[in-house]
C-alpha cells in the first residue's frame, strides 16, 4: 500500500468523522430547540396530546413520548397517559390562552349544566372559562338572579334582558379579571343561593381536586357553603393535573359535569357516594 494511497485513506476517514460530528451537533440543536418549544406552548396553551405534538414538531410519536419524558424527569412538564402537560404548582396560564383550550368540550358541559338550571333560580357563578361558557347560554332562561367574581361571566349577563346581576366589589385580578381572596369571600357570604357553580384548576386520578392560589380557594369555599346545590364544571384538559393547592374533592358536590368521563373506579365512588355524573 503507497504512501499516498494511506494518505487518501486517512484523509477520508479524517472528513468522515469531521462529518459525523457535524450531523451530531445539528441532530443535537435540533433536539435541544424542539424540546424547548415544546416547553414553551405546553405552558402557553396547557395540557396538550402527544400525538398532535408529534405532528406539529413533525418526529414520531415515539420520539415525543421520549422527549416529554426527559423534560419531565427535568421537572419541565407533567407526563400523562398520552398528553403532557404544564408542571404542577406553575401559575395557570394566561385567561385568552385557557379560553382556546378544549373549547369545544367547555362548550358541552356548559349545554350540560344548562339543563339543570331553571328559570327563577338564584346563582352563585364563580371564575373560569368553563363558567363564562355557561354565563353565554344563560339567556334562554328568565328571571335569574346571578352573583359572582367572575368578571367575564359578567359580559354576556349584561345583555341579559331578565337577569339581575350582582357583582363582587375589591381588588380585581387583572391576570384573571376577576375578584377573589378576602373581597370575594365577604361577597360570597352575605348571600344565601339554590346553586353554586364553579369550576377547578386540576383534578386527580383519584378525584382529589387542586388549583393555583389559595385566595381562588377561599373564594370557592365560601361560594360553596352558601349554595344549596353543589356543581362543579370540569373539562378533560383538567384531568390528571395537580397544582399547588388542595381545593377538595369530587365528592363535595352535588353533581359533576364533565365532557369526558373519569376512571371506571372514580365513576364508581362518585356514585357510592350519591354524587350524580354528567358527561
Amino acid at each position: 500500500m503507497t504512501l499516498s494511497f494511506r494518505l487518501h485513506a486517512l484523509s477520508f476517514r479524517i472528513h468522515d468523522f469531521y462529518f459525523r460530528i457535524l450531523q451530531w451537533v445539528s441532530i443535537m440543536m435540533n433536539t435541544t430547540q424542539r424540546r424547548q418549544q415544546i416547553v414553551a406552548l405546553i405552558n402557553q396553551l396547557g395540557r396538550q396530546p402527544l400525538e398532535s405534538l408529534a405532528q406539529r414538531f413533525g418526529v414520531s410519536v415515539q420520539t415525543l413520548r421520549n422527549d416529554v419524558r426527559i423534560l419531565a424527569n427535568r421537572g419541565l412538564l407533567m407526563r400523562h397517559h398520552g398528553s403532557a402537560s404544564p408542571f404542577p404548582g406553575r401559575e395557570n396560564v394566561e385567561y385568552e390562552q385557557r379560553q382556546i383550550v378544549n373549547r369545544s368540550g367547555k362548550q358541552l358541559i356548559a349545554e350540560h349544566c344548562l339543563t339543570l338550571i331553571s328559570d327563577y333560580q338564584s346563582l352563585f357563578l364563580g371564575t373560569g372559562t368553563t363558567v363564562e361558557q355557561l354565563a353565554i347560554l344563560l339567556r334562554e332562561r328568565q328571571g335569574l338572579r346571578v352573583m359572582t367574581n367572575n368578571l367575564h361571566a359578567v359580559t354576556p349577563l349584561c345583555h341579559h334582558p331578565d337577569c339581575e346581576l350582582i357583582i363582587a366589589g375589591g381588588v380585581v385580578r387583572k391576570r384573571d379579571q376577576d375578584v377573589v381572596g378576602g373581597d370575594a369571600l365577604r361577597f360570597f357570604s352575605r348571600f344565601r343561593v339554590d346553586v353554586g357553580i364553579v369550576s377547578v384548576g386540576g383534578m386527580s386520578r383519584q378525584g382529589q381536586l387542586f388549583d393555583y392560589n389559595t385566595e381562588e380557594v377561599m373564594a370557592r369555599e365560601a361560594l360553596l357553603e352558601n349554595a344549596r346545590q353543589r356543581i362543579l364544571l370540569l373539562d378533560s384538559s383538567k384531568f390528571d393535573t395537580e397544582a399547588s393547592c388542595s381545593a377538595g374533592h369530587l365528592t363535595d358536590y352535588n353533581i359533576v359535569v364533565m365532557d369526558q368521563p373519569p376512571l371506571p373506579a372514580l365513576r364508581n365512588h362518585l356514585s357510592a357516594e350519591a354524587v350524580r355524573l354528567i358527561y
